[in-house]
């Protein structure tokens, strides 16, 4: 409970150890049912333009304000680029961003 407290109170998401199971067994299957070999792939349009700007630097809410969604949708958005590529923190989805070309 204190580090799911702490977690939000630092802004990230946190979830339990069950929920992080069923979330990581939801997106291997997505994976195989897509037959998908770059993760890349399981993004949307919109989470592809969210993931440059977010590892371009720009703040989830200049990303709200560049393309005209709220600060909320933005965050959700993050969350599941999050989710999809495996990724943990901003510094990690900035490393992804660069090795991929979104960013140089």
């Amino acid at each position: 409970m204190i580090a799911a407290i702490r977690a939000v109170s630092e802004g990230k998401g946190f979830f339990s150890p069950a929920m992080s199971r069923l979330l990581a067994d939801d997106y291997v299957r997505q994976v195989q049912e897509r037959g998908v070999q770059d993760s890349y792939e399981l993004l949307t349009p919109r989470e592809r333009e969210v993931l440059q700007l977010l590892a371009e630097g720009k703040s989830n809410k200049e990303v709200a304000v560049l393309l005209d969604l709220s600060v909320s949708t933005v965050e959700t958005h993050r969350g599941k680029i999050m989710q999809k590529l495996n990724l943990h923190s901003a510094p990690e989805l900035v490393l992804y961003a660069v090795r991929k070309g979104v960013i140089s």
